[in-house]
């Protein structure tokens, strides 16, 4: 089964989403309240699951590189 955008429907996307995330209500200290947000432009067909999971770790791996990020409970 392909997850690109080209071979998929709006519905469909949605549906992978919420799979893939399973209980979105759950809480991380915080972590899980835009989560599902991020995944917005993937389900709207702009960008690529991969082009998305990989600027949350790029910003990710850069924060958790920063001075004062030590503690941080929430791992992707």
């Amino acid at each position: 089964m392909s997850y690109l955008i080209k071979d998929t429907t709006k519905e469909e996307r949605e549906q992978i989403v919420k799979e893939s995330l399973g209980n979105i209500e759950a809480n991380c200290d915080g972590c899980m309240a835009g989560l599902a947000e991020m995944y917005d432009e993937y389900i709207e067909g702009k960008k690529e699951l991969r082009e998305i999971n990989m600027e949350f770790n790029a910003r990710y791996v850069k924060d958790d590189n920063m001075e004062g990020s030590e503690g941080r409970s929430c791992v992707m």
